[in-house]
């Protein structure tokens, strides 16, 4: 028996009526209402909510037993990518190639789509009822992201590990350190992700080295690639082979927030000419 409560079991022991519970989680963002089911927001797993698959009900939210519901949070309004930018000191403009960076909304003709990752962040689907296309705005909750902040903190040029508050990410820098620099300027880890980043620089393909995953977690991706919105993982080092239980958890991670993995290991460092451009065709991504 899991020892968490769907929301409508939650809300009677609250002596509440569910609709009104699932209301104010959606107005605190923990949830958002998404294609006729309910989808649990990063800032609700934060606060302890997570997904149970029953065979009778289907998969549905379940929350700890008390339950805190952050009051600062609420809120029956929006923001656009301009109130975003106000916010940041930013143009909209700038503010939605951030998003788009982070893999939270993507181009559709000339429209911008929020994705499902981006769903999980405080996207919201409002409808333009003039010419009855869709359009992203945001829970005031994605101001608090840090994924988001972090990259505005890049962008601007700042000190970005000054401003972090995650010690997690200092120690992960100070316990692996890159020292090997590539065509392009990178220093990297290892001798494999040396021949993987010449390979990318090479082949023209623009990438970023040692990003951090578009989530609240403070995970980090050997590689990225903004192009195809997908990431790149080399299973191995100068000294050693990943184990099967770091790369199952790993693959866990990256499903469970519907990001694209690409993943190399080491013996297929040889074989890089082969593998990669069969590998990055499916994301859009040109390689010879």
């Amino acid at each position: 028996m899991h020892d968490k409560l769907s929301t409508s079991a939650l809300a009677k022991s609250r002596n509440q009526e569910s609709k009104a519970l699932f209301t104010l989680l959606k107005r605190a963002g923990y949830i958002s209402w998404h294609e006729s089911s309910w989808l649990l927001t990063d800032i609700g797993h934060r606060f302890g909510g997570d997904y149970v698959d029953s065979e009778k009900y289907g998969r549905f939210i379940v929350w700890p037993s008390n339950l805190v519901i952050d009051e600062t949070l609420i809120s029956d309004s929006t923001l656009t990518a301009t109130q975003l930018g106000e916010h940041f000191a930013l143009p909209a403009k700038k503010i939605n190639l951030l998003l788009s960076e982070l893999g939270w909304i993507k181009r559709d003709d000339s429209q911008w789509k929020a994705t499902a990752i981006g769903l999980r962040a405080g996207a919201r689907l409002r409808k333009d009822k003039q010419n009855n296309s869709e359009f992203v705005v945001w829970h005031p909750s994605v101001l608090r992201h840090a994924r988001l902040k972090q990259s505005v903190i890049e962008f601007k040029g700042h000190d970005a590990e000054a401003h972090s508050t995650e010690k997690s990410f200092s120690s992960f820098r100070q316990k692996f350190a890159a020292k090997h620099r590539t065509l392009d300027g990178h220093y990297v880890q290892s001798k494999g992700e040396l021949i993987i980043d010449n390979w990318l620089y090479m082949a023209g393909v623009v990438h970023a080295y040692q990003r951090q995953l578009p989530i609240e977690q403070d995970v980090v991706s050997d590689f990225y690639l903004p192009q195809g919105k997908v990431y790149l993982q080399y299973w191995g080092s100068d000294s050693d082979v990943a184990d099967d239980r770091t790369v199952e958890h790993t693959r866990a991670l990256y499903h469970e927030h519907g990001l694209s993995l690409i993943e190399v290991f080491p013996d297929d460092i040889q074989n890089l000419d082969e593998l990669l451009p069969k590998k990055l065709k499916p994301f859009g991504i040109k390689a010879y």
